[in-house]
């Protein structure tokens, strides 16, 4: 598996050589999801402190991103997981709830970034110096970390509402637009927790809330 080391290939790299000192990574996860939150993570990296075998979340196993989770958490000079419930994505729309949820990161107490890597292809405008990058998550270690931190949080988080929602098999499919989801929709109706601003194949609500 490819691991990032630094070198001149690092997109902070050249950052850091301009003088740059607290670079955040940025990225999302669960904008494709029927149901729970949409999940931010930023991240900023000291260069000399970059735990090995950080890369893109779904490219790793559970056990990986687990362990590097909390590496990343111990190694990082800060970071931050914050989220948009579906009830704000309903609102804004799922584009700008992932970049809402993106910018809370930003803005969290002690993170003071003076310049953002963001995976994709837009961000909110900004006074702070910013690049986004398709498929930054395979290709920059600070939003790849962001990527790893992000699905971590959120991927327990589902969990926890599988206990309450157990019809839903959330432990399992964490929200996504599965069949066993889509059957359990049908069955049961939504819930609190589906975005109801997507297209849930039933309009029938779920009387267990």
């Amino acid at each position: 598996m490819k691991t990032y080391t630094l070198s001149a290939n690092n997109v902070e790299v050249p950052l850091w050589e301009e003088g740059f000192a607290r670079v955040m990574g940025l990225d999302e996860v669960g904008r494709g999801c029927l149901a729970g939150p949409v999940v931010a993570a930023g991240v900023i990296f000291n260069p000399n402190n970059i735990p090995e075998g950080i890369y893109d979340s779904k490219k790793l196993s559970a056990r990986k991103r687990a362990t590097l989770a909390e590496e990343i958490k111990i190694a990082a000079a800060f970071w931050s997981v914050q989220h948009c419930e579906p009830e704000e994505i309903d609102k804004l729309n799922i584009l700008w709830a992932s970049m809402r949820a993106m910018e809370k990161c930003v803005q969290a107490e002690g993170a003071d970034p003076d310049y953002l890597l963001v995976d994709g292809n837009r961000y909110l405008p900004t006074l702070t110096p910013h690049q986004c990058l398709v498929k930054g998550d395979s290709r920059c270690v600070s939003i790849a970390a962001a990527s790893i931190l992000a699905k971590e949080h959120r991927d327990a988080y589902m969990k926890r509402l599988d206990e309450v929602y157990p019809e839903f098999n959330w432990v399992k499919n964490v929200g996504y637009p599965t069949r066993d989801h889509y059957e359990a929709l049908i069955k049961h109706g939504y819930t609190p927790q589906h975005r109801q601003s997507f297209k849930l194949r039933t309009k029938k609500v779920y009387l267990f809330t």
